[in-house]
């Protein structure tokens, strides 16, 4: 790949690893706040199809970005607000990158179903 179209690849995939960051840190305030592993999982789950929707090329970077922010929440949680997890809420924490790897490979699939379907047009 030539050096100008690379780095033109680089910054136009800036915004959704911004998009991919914020997504991380609504679902590790949501793991937070509402405490509910499974709507956390449902929310690392959908933001990682958008994604790998969205840049099919090598998902897992979206389950990484993403999912980094829901332990680190919890971390940011208990640092800055006092709040004691269990080691239940701990490792379920790591857990919600189970459901964004299904999501960002299932994502990265649909995508390229719908360009093979659409290529003959």
């Amino acid at each position: 790949m030539p050096a100008s179209q690379q780095n033109s690849t680089a910054t136009s995939d800036t915004r959704f690893y911004v998009l991919a960051a914020l997504f991380g840190i609504g679902a590790g305030w949501v793991d937070v706040a509402v405490d509910d592993l499974l709507l956390t999982a449902l929310l690392v789950l959908a933001s990682c199809i958008l994604l790998g929707l969205l840049r099919p090329r090598w998902p897992w970077r979206w389950v990484v970005t993403v999912g980094i922010f829901v332990p680190l929440a919890e971390l940011a949680a208990f640092l800055a607000l006092m709040v004691k997890p269990s080691r239940a809420q701990v490792y379920g924490s790591f857990l919600t990158l189970l459901p964004g790897v299904a999501g960002a490979y299932g994502g990265a699939v649909m995508r390229k179903v719908f360009d093979n379907l659409w290529a003959g047009r």
